[in-house]
């Protein structure tokens, strides 16, 4: 699979379009101003506790309290609040030494928010996810600081390691590397990317880890509640890091400081790739030349098409999402189940993309054509998960069902995408209707009736060319009937900025007449 980062940077922000084999399937939006981004850490300050639900408001700045749960606490919550308030009181100009701390005991799974929280102390958290609608930021108290082949977590001294690495043989490896490496107090998770990676290329990336820590415990020192302590990479940064592959196989960006960065990244975590990253100082728009802009227009509306002629209808409620695959003009032949297995065959991978490009979350159901064999439910079923092994969202998957529905639940961590390529109707509002001709017919009928008992002569009606051509249609059209009617030289001419139900009378020097 060939993978290229397309990246539009603007005076309000960073566009990033993620393309896999020349289709988009990632759209990222980094505003200058954002804030309370995904693995942002903040020293928060416990507002109030809500036992019925039971969990926390936090004051991380935000204009409305963060909300944080019991069961995204962690076990460690003890640790951290002893570790905020020693961070926070330290005297001596250099930070402790973080492998002499003593952690505290777990936290019980069943307990309650003011048990641990009680004092309304202030904590360390992290977001977990961004504000959506009116709904503040989500924390978690389970500190990670990724980096590109591990992830860093305090207060514990567990590694584990990607189920995605599926040799049993390099699974040991990176497990002894870890152990032999790692610093006291510090939990390790190797991610997927660590496979094959060499003791050095671990080390570095696990002591840049800890260098960060040592940054926080720094920024601690002194703070005042609610602050920013840590902020996450760039957008940018942060998807190359997760991303970067063999076969990511170019990166292209149009503005010279986020250019600089994604080089200086890639130098110092791949530098045989460095050559992938090229800079974009054409006239024409980076997403324009690189096909992004035509497929955000065909992507993100209503209706979907597909190459077949199948199409999806895809709708938001306030519930749930609901994906409607409709098989169109398509035909794989005289079988109806054969033409319905392959509709929804390829409906399962665009909406695979679609979930990804328009980071859908919460429950999707989806309204498969129906199928009576079960192994063809079951087709449908495998090449789903197929396509979704892809999404770096957690999602989970439930078999069609007798009615031909799938359900999908899948993580969303920050607002879904939304670009509208519909506009309200400048002649019916959205309404849909529009006055009807004859009403229009006879408006303009008593509008000149009126003008000529005033002694107006020789008038021009303009209206949109469609009605031009109803008023002008036939020898006895209705042009020749006023005309007739009212002994007068009337003129209708054609124009095209007008709407449907519009209309304006000009007098013989050609200025219109306002009534």
């Amino acid at each position: 699979m060939n993978k290229e980062l397309i990246i539009n940077s603007s005076a309000t922000g960073v566009d990033i379009a993620l393309i896999e084999d020349k289709k988009l399937v990632e759209l990222h939006r980094e505003a200058n101003d954002n804030a309370f981004v995904v693995g942002d850490l903040y020293l928060g300050k416990v507002r109030k506790l809500m036992l019925g639900l039971n969990a926390a408001f936090i004051d991380v700045g935000y204009e409305k309290d963060a909300f944080l749960h019991y069961t995204d606490l962690s076990p460690y919550v003890k640790s951290l609040l002893k570790f905020t308030q020693i961070s926070q009181d330290w005297k001596a100009p250099e930070i402790y030494d973080f492998s002499r701390f003593s952690v505290e005991p777990e936290i019980v799974k069943s307990g309650k928010i003011n048990e641990v929280l009680s004092g309304k102390p202030n904590i360390l958290v992290q977001i977990l996810k961004e504000p959506i609608a009116a709904k503040g930021p989500r924390l978690s108290c389970e500190i990670s600081l990724p980096g590109r082949f591990v992830v860093l977590t305090p207060f514990n001294d567990i590694v584990a390691v990607s189920k995605k690495i599926h040799s049993s043989d390099e699974r040991r490896r990176l497990q002894k590397i870890i152990d032999a490496i790692k610093p006291k107090n510090f939990g390790v998770i190797v991610r997927t990317a660590a496979e094959g990676k060499n003791t050095a290329e671990l080390h570095d990336d696990l002591n840049a880890l800890v260098a960060k820590w040592k940054d926080i415990q720094q920024s601690l020192k002194g703070a005042a509640a609610p602050k920013r302590i840590l902020s996450e990479q760039g957008k940018t940064t942060s998807i190359i890091r997760d991303l970067l592959s063999a076969d990511f196989n170019k990166i292209v960006v149009n503005e010279k400081n986020t250019y600089d960065e994604a080089v200086g990244y890639i130098r110092k975590v791949a530098p045989e790739k460095v050559d992938i990253v090229h800079f974009y100082n054409q006239a024409a728009p980076i997403f324009d030349t690189y096909g992004v802009t035509k497929q955000v227009k065909h992507a993100f509306g209503k209706t979907v098409s597909l190459p077949s002629g199948a199409y999806l209808i895809i709708e938001h409620t306030e519930a749930l999402h609901v994906i409607d695959v409709n098989s169109g003009y398509k035909s794989a032949g005289n079988n109806q189940e054969e033409n319905s297995l392959q509709t929804n065959l390829e409906a399962a991978e665009e909406i695979a993309r679609q979930m990804r490009l328009r980071d859908l979350g919460g429950i999707v159901v989806v309204d498969f054509i129906d199928m009576k064999l079960p192994d063809n439910k079951k087709k449908v079923l495998e090449a789903m998960e197929a396509h979704m092994k892809l999404d770096r969202s957690k999602h989970s998957i439930v078999p069609i069902s007798k009615f031909g529905l799938m359900q999908i639940t899948r993580q969303r961590m920050k607002p879904e995408v939304i670009i509208k390529t519909e506009e309200v109707c400048p002649t019916c509002n959205g309404t849909g209707k529009v006055g009807s001709s004859i009403i229009l017919e006879d408006e303009i009928y008593n509008t000149l009736e009126y003008l000529f008992s005033q002694g107006h002569k020789k008038l021009d009606v303009l209206v949109n060319p469609i009605f031009h051509a109803f008023l002008t249609k036939g020898i006895w059209s209705k042009k020749r009937q006023w005309s007739w009617k009212f002994k007068q030289l009337i003129k209708i001419t054609p124009n095209n900025t007008l709407n449907l139900v519009e209309f304006k009378i000009l007098n013989e020097e050609g200025d219109e007449i306002i009534l």
